[in-house]
């Protein structure tokens, strides 16, 4: 998807109430460039310098919905700036070599900045490497690619999973302040998500003996796939007559394997996880047969992209950089707070995540073709 000069200029015109939503995301919003024009643009935020420049996103895999609402995210974004004068989203369709091929293309072509958002890990970095070599603004972000910045790519932006185990803690500590067993579940192996929210989760609750994880050590594994995670699930339900607790960082997963709790003839627990539709739905239409299925969420981070669009487009066209480097989740629903209900659009599709601050359910639901 490549649009010209033109095309954006047309779009704002069309997109002014799309665009004024995303003035509120949490830790990818305009606010942390700064409201003060950008090289001369008087409505531009400060992170838009007046050098033009053509931007590509590179993503290795746009196969879900959460991938294609971030990449309608990172256009919103870089059409604020009158300096960018394309944008061009490219998907890698899960090849480790196209992926390769496609950061190479987007440098001969004469991409001034790329934003890469890999599902192959450290194999794309030799080409984030020449590419940043080469001059051109790099910009991975949300999983790692290994390397450095400022040697083998610009900046790396990420997302602050450690602050969010500490929020899933702290939440968790509120709740049951006499002690809790809980059931961490993260995806593949030694993922660095699930890792450092267990730092997190321990720098809150480590140390205290009234709080157990139960379950595989560091977290249970469930490669983020709904299926295994009912196996996951189920199998420790048998094995463990008391979870007060459930943690996860995927929570939409949960959802077919909540119902187990309800089989073996016990309430659903507490749950700590990340937002989406078929998740709160899921609670509004369960939490009434199931006194303990208190719930909170984190945003899920499809406004990532907007702070890494931030950092790369401030770089390209001489604007101010964002001082910040990383996304904060933030809490976005819980049960048991008044001013953050848990919100259901059951009408609009299971997999969009009203946490966006850049696209409203509707919207979402559009883009995804449901």
């Amino acid at each position: 998807m490549k649009i010209n000069r033109k095309l954006l200029t047309g779009a704002a015109a069309l997109s002014v109430g799309l665009l004024a939503l995303t003035s509120c995301s949490s830790g990818g919003g305009s606010e942390q460039g700064g409201e003060a024009g950008g090289g001369g643009n008087a409505d531009a935020p400060a992170w838009c310098g007046p050098d033009e420049a053509s931007v590509a996103f590179l993503d290795g895999y746009i196969v879900n919905g959460w991938r294609k609402i971030a990449a309608e995210t990172g256009k919103i974004e870089a059409e604020k700036c009158p300096s960018v004068t394309s944008w061009e989203t490219i998907d890698g369709q899960g090849d480790t070599q196209k992926a390769i091929s496609d950061i190479n293309g987007a440098v001969a072509t004469g991409s001034n900045a790329i934003i890469v958002h890999t599902a192959s890990g450290e194999a794309v970095l030799p080409a984030l490497r020449s590419a940043h070599q080469a001059g051109v603004v790099t910009v991975p972000y949300r999983d790692g690619v290994g390397g450095e910045d400022e040697t083998d790519y610009d900046i790396w932006i990420g997302s602050d999973y450690v602050n969010d185990g500490e929020t899933f803690g702290n939440w968790i500590k509120e709740q049951f302040p006499d002690g809790a067993k809980i059931l961490f579940m993260s995806g593949p192996a030694g993922t660095t998500q699930g890792l450092d929210e267990k730092e997190g989760l321990d720098n809150v609750l480590g140390g205290d003996d009234k709080y157990e994880f139960i379950g595989e050590q560091p977290f249970e594994i469930t490669d983020w796939d709904p299926a295994k995670t009912q196996q996951v699930l189920t199998a420790a339900i048998a094995k463990h007559p008391q979870i007060d607790v459930i943690v996860s960082d995927y929570g939409p997963s949960l959802v077919g394997a909540l119902p187990e709790f309800e089989k073996a003839g016990r309430s659903i627990p507490a749950l700590a996880a990340s937002d989406g539709n078929v998740l709160g739905c899921f609670w509004t239409d369960h939490q009434a047969d199931n006194p303990d299925f208190k719930m909170m969420t984190i945003k899920t981070g499809t406004d990532n992209i907007a702070l890494a669009v931030q950092h790369a487009v401030a770089r390209a066209t001489g604007g101010e950089v964002p001082e910040e480097t990383a996304y904060q989740s933030g809490i976005f629903e819980d049960s048991t707070a008044e001013d953050k209900p848990v919100q259901c659009e059951p009408d609009l599709p299971d997999d969009i995540y009203l946490s966006s601050a850049a696209l409203t359910g509707d919207q979402q639901a559009e883009i995804i073709g449901r």
